[in-house]
């Protein structure tokens, strides 16, 4: 990853518009695990992208209609295969988190990079997305100081329920520990 920049070298590039500067002077402490499908239960596609990127057509799913408008976008998406995409550079402020709050700490999108992965709280999700999010992780801790990583359901559960039950937090903790130690 080039530290000037916030992109990782590894990640295919889709500019997204959704973004703007963080406030001056804040560190960015968390990383937040989202789910994401689309249409809703559907993987593969470029529908995420679309919407990350403004052109969501409302008329191409009954789905989307309701979503097209909004702007949003995570800073990484992790497909299901493990392909690695990034939307904005880790140093800006990317608009996926919302109304937000941790440890007691209002407006997420101020400190956090936001990872979506293909899925949703029905399905299990892959090795390869496993491993990607391992590795992007222990990538960024070396860029970034991050000192927590929490899901949507965490930050927003009020509004959010992702990344969902299947969602193996001890496999990625237990993993992310002994990439510390080595």
């Amino acid at each position: 990853m080039a530290a000037a920049e916030g992109f990782v070298a590894r990640a295919r590039r889709v500019a997204s518009p959704n973004f703007d500067e963080r406030p001056a002077g804040t560190a960015v402490s968390l990383l937040v695990v989202h789910a994401i499908s689309l249409p809703p239960g559907v993987f593969g596609g470029d529908a995420i992208e679309r919407l990350f990127t403004n052109r969501l057509d409302p008329g191409a799913h009954p789905a989307f209609a309701p979503i097209a408008q909004l702007r949003v976008s995570a800073h990484f998406l992790l497909r299901r295969d493990g392909e690695l995409i990034q939307f904005v550079s880790a140093d800006k402020r990317a608009w996926h988190a919302g109304v937000s709050s941790w440890r007691g700490r209002a407006a997420c999108n101020d400190f956090s990079i936001g990872v979506e992965l293909e899925g949703d709280e029905r399905s299990r999700f892959g090795d390869a997305q496993y491993e990607g999010l391992i590795t992007l992780v222990t990538q960024l801790r070396r860029m970034y100081p991050l000192r927590d990583i929490a899901g949507h359901d965490d930050i927003a559960p009020q509004r959010k329920c992702d990344p969902g039950p299947h969602f193996d937090w001890p496999r990625l903790l237990r993993a992310l520990s002994q990439s510390v130690l080595r």
